[in-house]
């Protein structure tokens, strides 16, 4: 882990983290435990005796482990975790609200390249509208 990561994450270091797989792209994400606790606590209040609930909650907890960050800033990513991410050699660590994506260096450099086309209209899109309404602009 980069010394500036470890860094801005030493108040949570002996907490420890949760690592799963991301939902929309073929990345990792790490948690803080208290960040992950907090996300769980909104997965719990979903009724499991609705299939969609159920079959949402087996697929958001698949491959969910807790990890520890070693004395040394290493983090052990488990084999079926890289193995899903197709981390190869390079990684990019990247901050994502709360969370830590990690990323195949490849397989990010496509997903930005990928999603550049698309970023203005998206930003208008998820931000402009909420803005607007709060009257900041």
């Amino acid at each position: 882990m980069p010394a500036a990561f470890k860094k801005q994450l030493s108040p949570v270091l002996q907490d420890g983290f949760v690592i799963k797989r991301a939902v929309f792209q073929p990345c990792l994400e790490l948690y803080p435990m208290e960040e992950y606790q907090k996300l769980m606590t909104q997965v719990n209040k979903l009724n499991r005796f609705k299939k969609k609930n159920n079959d949402f909650i087996r697929r958001f907890n698949a491959g969910v482990k807790t990890v520890e960050v070693d004395g040394n800033g290493r983090l052990l990513i488990p084999k079926d975790l890289v193995q899903f991410s197709g981390i190869s050699k390079n990684i990019v660590l990247t901050a994502s609200v709360g969370i830590i994506e990690i990323w195949d260096k490849e397989k990010y450099e496509v997903a930005i390249d990928d999603a550049a086309v698309d970023f203005a209209d998206l930003a208008e899109e998820v931000m402009g509208q909420e803005f607007e309404e709060d009257g900041i602009s």
